[in-house]
């Protein structure tokens, strides 16, 4: 066991990195793969490389140690119960996209201590497709709304594609704590990935985002529309504190210590409400989550109006 050179084949030019991996390696998980990537484990043509790198027929891959994540991994066997809940949380489903209204408190994907994950029951939205859907972006675990699924290799491409390059819209909802002044504008604060959280600073990476108020419980309290032009960790929920207006229920970024409310369930109030895949689709299409028991129980308590 010990580092390959792997020639890339003519019949992979044009197949991203992850894919490749993905068909050579099925033993490899997301996870992993990001973290050898990350700390330059593996190189396309001796230099660093991204999940999403094109290959192109004839480059040499460099691989380490992987032996093990050669064989099939074990097909997992969803309980019924699991299966249930994952399909009772589509809701859109076409031959290309599955879109999920993921509950606050689920992660995307696995990692220290998280053994149960949208990743690891996506065998139970196969249904009549030929292989299970794919993951394309994520949501923080504690963020509920909608969460995006591919059902093929070109729609995951696509998908990947446009979140990239934020060609599909997206616009959240947060109840904070505090009405921002103005009530609508633009959040233009770079941000930086300091320990767990991202931080406004100098040297951080480009961050916008829009904002406006859809109705408030005086000075205390808001519900917020929120809409990011760019990716990055966090964004909103660092933006918001930036502008002093912390999300309730976020004990990452809420000052030194989050307060709590009496009559404001602890979850975090911020949800992945909109998006519109009008341009992927030629036509318009767009889709919206629910709100979550929680958020819409706060809403009450504070007297504030929002129709979905």
């Amino acid at each position: 066991m010990g580092v390959e050179i792997v020639k890339v084949k003519t019949v992979d030019d044009g197949m991203r990195l992850n894919r490749w991996f993905l068909k050579y390696y099925p033993g490899l998980g997301i996870g992993r793969l990001q973290k050898l990537l990350r700390t330059k484990q593996i190189k396309v043509d001796g230099k660093k490389a991204e999940s999403n790198t094109r290959l192109e027929a004839g480059q040499e891959i460099r691989v380490p140690p992987l032996d093990n994540e050669k064989q099939v991994p074990e097909v997992r066997v969803i309980s019924a119960k699991d299966r249930d809940f994952m399909q009772g949380l589509v809701i859109f489903k076409d031959q290309n996209i599955i879109a999920l209204n993921k509950p606050s408190g689920l992660a995307v994907q696995g990692g220290s201590n998280t053994y149960r994950h949208i990743d690891g029951m996506l065998e139970a939205l196969q249904f009549e497709a030929a292989e299970k859907p794919r993951l394309v972006h994520r949501i923080d675990k504690d963020t509920s709304g909608i969460l995006l699924l591919a059902r093929n290799r070109q729609t995951a491409d696509l998908l990947t594609k446009a979140f990239r390059e934020h060609t599909l819209p997206k616009t959240y909802l947060a109840l904070t704590a505090g009405c921002p002044k103005p009530q609508a504008g633009e959040v233009k604060a770079p941000l930086e990935k300091i320990g767990e959280k991202s931080q406004v600073t100098a040297e951080g990476k480009k961050a916008v985002t829009l904002y406006r108020v859809i109705d408030a419980a005086g000075e205390k309290f808001a519900l917020i529309e929120a809409s990011p032009l760019t990716g990055r960790t966090h964004q909103i929920r660092a933006h918001l504190e930036y502008i002093g207006c912390p999300i309730v229920g976020d004990d990452r970024y809420f000052g030194a210590e989050r307060k709590r409310f009496a009559s404001l369930s602890d979850k975090l109030h911020l949800h992945a409400y909109k998006i519109d895949l009008s341009r992927l689709y030629n036509k318009k299409l767009i889709i919206t989550a629910p709100l979550p028991a929680h958020f819409k129980n706060s809403l009450n308590a504070l007297g504030i109006n929002f129709k979905e």
